[in-house]
């Protein structure tokens, strides 16, 4: 049976912070040019949840609020599959490791040995939910993308070696926050690009989460607070 590529997938987006209290600045990639999602655009790193992420186990969990807004809206149980998809897509398309010194117990699934060979278990603590954007319709794929916001100095090892990053996104280079609009960014990529120059210099969770929700009546702009709401399928 073939996928139905029109469905909504749940999604994770990772925006690395560096030096946010001097001079910050964002990793960001190019989508290849014949890319069906956002052709030629720079992006964050991020992609849609896998089935097999509801298995990986994490060293350490996502914070507590965090786990609790990503609940608000959403599928039952689907908070660790989020943090999972993040740190593994920020892995594959940069080679960057989110992650804590440990060894992987029983068999480790192809999509993780090379992490894995690094030394390194998944670790969400450092990850902060910061924002959610569902992709209108009428696109070639739909996502619903949550973005999570990490301080780079959660990054094990050189943070400018991008040797182990697969081919997915080009030119990935760190881009300072002043500059970033000089770029062809996604409209959505340019309102979290302003939630995250906002709080750059906060280290705190948000009051609230952003939540751009699109559907077939209507764009809508909503929060998410510190209380889960019942799930609306």
């Amino acid at each position: 049976m073939t996928a139905d590529k029109t469905a909504i997938r749940d999604a994770a987006t990772v925006i690395v912070l560096r030096d946010r209290f001097t001079d910050p600045s964002i990793l960001m990639g190019q989508r290849g040019a014949k890319a069906a999602f956002m052709p030629n655009k720079f992006v964050f790193p991020g992609g849609a949840v896998d089935a097999s992420d509801a298995g990986i186990p994490l060293s350490t969990p996502l914070p507590d609020l965090c786990t609790d807004r990503l609940s608000q809206q959403s599928a039952p149980n689907l908070q660790t599959s989020l943090a999972v998809a993040a740190i593994r897509e920020l892995w594959e398309e940069t080679g960057l490791v989110l992650g804590q010194q440990g060894n992987w117990q029983g068999a480790i699934p192809a999509d993780w040995q090379s992490f894995a060979a690094m030394g390194y278990l998944p670790s969400a603590e450092a990850l902060q939910f910061v924002f959610r954007a569902v992709t209108p319709p009428g696109r070639p794929r739909r996502f619903d993308a949550r973005f999570f916001l990490v301080d780079a100095d959660a990054i094990q090892g050189d943070l400018d070696d991008f040797t182990h990053a697969s081919d997915e996104l080009s030119h990935l280079q760190w881009v300072k926050i002043s500059q970033a609009r000089e770029f062809d960014l996604p409209f959505i990529t340019e309102v979290v690009l302003a939630e995250v120059a906002a709080r750059a210099e906060d280290p705190n969770p948000p009051e609230t989460v952003p939540f751009f929700l699109n559907n077939e009546e209507a764009s809508l702009f909503l929060q998410l607070r510190g209380y889960p709401m019942p799930y609306a399928d």
